[in-house]
């Protein structure tokens, strides 16, 4: 039997979609091997990973120096334009432009404006949101507080009014007490008194 027609698509799996990618990256770098040898062809050859991660074959070390040359090449271009497109921004070397070209600066400039100021007030939005949080929370905790303070003070009073009670109670029984002990003691004294006995010494008559 035949082997069954593979539908190209991507593989959900990714266990497999990497063993797929690390058979079928070895097997295209022996294919472009054989094609130089067997066409004394310069053959080169860059593969990305999903992961970013570079793979690079060439045929000879020349054809891989011509190629990163190109490479450095293009990278130089485009920061040129860059530099020279950022210092125009900034109002300078603005001679050899012509109107248009001017008024598509212009219009960078302002859809550049645009930007920063939409950026600007988002953030100001959000700012103002956290402070407006924070001045809740901080006045919430405010809240607790009092009412922590005020469920204090009420403790305070009625522990007040217990001890102020406690007191009058021992005042009023102590006053109890020591009239009771003076009563006693009257009683005491009255009953320690001296009376008269029928063998006292009798007055003595005139001689």
């Amino acid at each position: 039997m035949g082997r069954g027609k593979i539908v190209i698509q991507r593989i959900d799996d990714s266990t497999s979609r990497q063993v797929t990618f690390s058979k079928r990256r070895k097997g295209l770098i022996k294919k472009a091997k054989e094609l130089a040898i067997l066409c004394d062809a310069e053959v080169g050859l860059i593969i990305f990973s999903s992961t970013g991660k570079l793979y690079d074959f060439a045929s000879s070390r020349c054809l891989c120096t011509t190629f990163w040359q190109r490479e450095a090449a293009v990278l130089r271009q485009e920061l040129h334009a860059l530099q020279e497109n950022h210092r125009q921004m900034m109002g300078e070397q603005l001679n050899g432009l012509s109107v248009n070209e001017l008024n598509s600066l212009e219009n960078q400039i302002e859809i550049s404006l645009r930007g920063i100021r939409m950026r600007k007030e988002q953030l100001l939005t959000q700012e103002i949101q956290e402070l407006s949080q924070k001045r809740n929370l901080i006045h919430q905790e405010n809240l607790d507080l009092s009412r922590k303070v005020q469920r204090i003070h009420q403790e305070n009073v009625e522990l007040y009014k217990k001890a102020y009670m406690a007191n009058t109670n021992g005042f009023i029984h102590r006053e109890v007490a020591v009239a009771d002990d003076e009563s006693h003691t009257q009683i005491r004294l009255q009953l320690s008194q001296p009376e008269h006995s029928d063998y006292d010494t009798p007055p003595r008559a005139n001689e």
